[in-house]
């Protein structure tokens, strides 16, 4: 895992209904500060969100969050984070967490976990970046997402490379050791000469920024 040193976490504000959620969301936390990979995420004490964060800090890892002003009373914004930025905008959060991770994990989440996924993958589709992006598929949480993809791309409007782009597992060591091959794969000489970072990727500077 020496090429991964952060990866962005999207996931639900929620805990879910299925109490294996949040335990693999624990799990994901505490493997990711096994393996010195430092989390990226949107920045709060709550759900998913908040159970990602303190198993990766109990397990002394390192946890960035980036959270729009307007969120941080609702969405209860993290205290204990080794850094939080608070920025202007949904744009600006998502902009900064794809600079700042190395690749992209979706646990179970909301239509928000959705959209911060499905745009992430349309910028590796268009070869702005060459960071993996993977579904932590959870008992089976996006079970129905994966086979609507596949139908997706049988009806013709995805290609099957594009498909391919998005790595599947259902445990996140599974995961984390899709995410190394992918990176290492992506990290060549020739693959870097070919990838652009495009200026939306470039984080904004933030308004203020926390740091403990």
């Amino acid at each position: 895992m020496a090429t991964i040193r952060r990866l962005c976490v999207f996931c639900g504000s929620s805990r879910g209904a299925d109490p294996g959620y949040a335990e693999a969301a624990r799990q994901l936390g505490q493997a990711l500060a096994a393996a010195g990979i430092e989390l990226v995420y949107g920045g709060a004490a709550v759900g998913l969100m908040g159970e990602v964060a303190d198993a990766a800090l109990a397990a002394g890892g390192t946890v960035i969050g980036v959270m729009p002003a307007s969120l941080s009373r609702r969405e209860l914004a993290h205290t204990g984070l080794s850094e939080l930025h608070i920025v202007g905008s949904m744009h600006e959060r998502k902009a900064m967490m794809a600079e700042l991770a190395d690749g992209f994990i979706a646990m179970p989440g909301g239509i928000g976990t959705l959209e911060e996924l499905f745009e992430i993958w349309t910028w590796a589709q268009l070869g702005h970046h060459a960071k993996p992006c993977s579904l932590l598929n959870v008992n089976g949480f996006y079970d129905g997402l994966i086979s609507f993809l596949d139908s997706v791309v049988a009806r013709g409007f995805v290609r099957p490379a594009t498909r391919e782009m998005l790595l599947v597992a259902e445990t996140p060591a599974a995961l984390l050791a899709l995410i190394a091959a992918h990176r290492q794969a992506a990290t060549t000489p020739r693959m870097r000469a070919e990838t652009v970072s495009p200026a939306a990727m470039r984080p904004p500077e933030p308004r203020f920024k926390i740091e403990r």
